[in-house]
């Protein structure tokens, strides 16, 4: 990580220099790319050109980020995303489990091609690789999945639906009125980078490789640990839960305080969203790049200066 110019801290975020290269899809890991954004880091959120966009959750996903596209099956795509790892700070990558290392993409691989890497994986059930995949104690851990699954294999969609009341006679499952598991994953993602990184360049002898694994389900058990209200205290069954999704179909009629939005000009018109929530004495934080389409950027680190 490269250190800030000199200047008041409000022309240098906390994680001005921090490069994040970014292998996801939706929604967890992104959120943890858009939070290191907000920060200041350099993300370059990698997709690919055979693989759909989803333009609802792009746009939103992608701020604060510049974004690229690779193929990796392909020999030339695949050394241009290696010199971008040898340079870089931090990798996130939210593939199914073990997926990567058939590509030589893993965490040992990248370790030797950069010794300082901090290489952080979202999974929906537990991220192994190698023979940790046969633990017989998580059958699933290699399998791939999504918020909605783990809502649904936890028991938390009919928690939900006792919760919310809907009680006559067998009990429906009901959706969260948000992916919780994934945005809860993605901000305890970036804790976990954070704290990788500041081990790595602050502590005596701290520097080498980290990894930081966070898994939906492991923050679904987080979640249940933490309690139920009644159904007295949620949402009644004749109240209609606040849209969440998507952002610029919520209004005021719904609750949502003016003060908490934005309004930005971005390549697709104009962006009304949720500002970033954080706040940090003398230090401008947010997102200082409005989304654009995937691919628009070109393969390589932004100049510190």
């Amino acid at each position: 990580m490269s250190r800030g110019p000199d200047g008041p801290w409000a022309t240098c975020p906390p994680l001005h220099g921090l490069r994040v290269l970014e292998l996801s899809r939706v929604i967890a890991a992104p959120v943890a790319g858009r939070t290191l954004a907000a920060l200041g880091a350099d993300v370059l959120w990698l997709t690919a050109p055979h693989l759909p966009d989803l333009p609802a959750l792009d746009v939103d996903l992608s701020r604060g980020k510049r974004t690229i596209q690779l193929d990796f099956r392909r020999d030339q795509d695949k050394a241009r995303l290696l010199d971008l790892v040898r340079s870089a700070d931090v990798l996130i990558q939210s593939y199914r489990p073990g997926s990567l290392d058939a590509y030589g993409l893993g965490p040992r691989d990248l370790a030797v091609v950069n010794p300082g890497l901090v290489y952080a994986n979202l999974s929906a059930y537990a991220e192994a690789d190698g023979a940790l995949l046969k633990n017989a104690d998580n059958a699933w851990a290699g399998f791939r999945g999504f918020d909605s699954l783990v809502q649904t294999c936890s028991g938390m969609n009919v928690a939900e639906a006792e919760r919310f009341g809907v009680t006559d006679g067998a009990v429906p499952a009901r959706v969260l009125p948000c992916q919780a598991l994934d945005h809860g994953a993605g901000y305890l993602l970036a804790t976990g980078i954070l704290a990788a990184v500041y081990h790595r360049d602050c502590v005596p002898d701290g520097f080498g490789a980290y990894r930081v694994d966070v898994s939906l389900a492991a923050v679904m058990k987080y979640l249940q640990s933490l309690g139920q209200y009644d159904g007295a205290s949620g949402f009644q069954v004749d109240h209609p839960v606040p849209k969440s999704y998507p952002l610029q179909e919520a209004d005021e009629e719904n609750g949502w305080d003016e003060s908490f939005w934005e309004t930005r000009p971005s390549e697709f018109g104009d962006l009304r969203a949720v500002k970033y929530p954080g706040v940090i004495d003398g230090c401008d934080v947010g997102w200082d790049k409005m989304p654009k389409k995937l691919g628009s950027d070109e393969a390589k680190w932004l100049k510190v200066g």
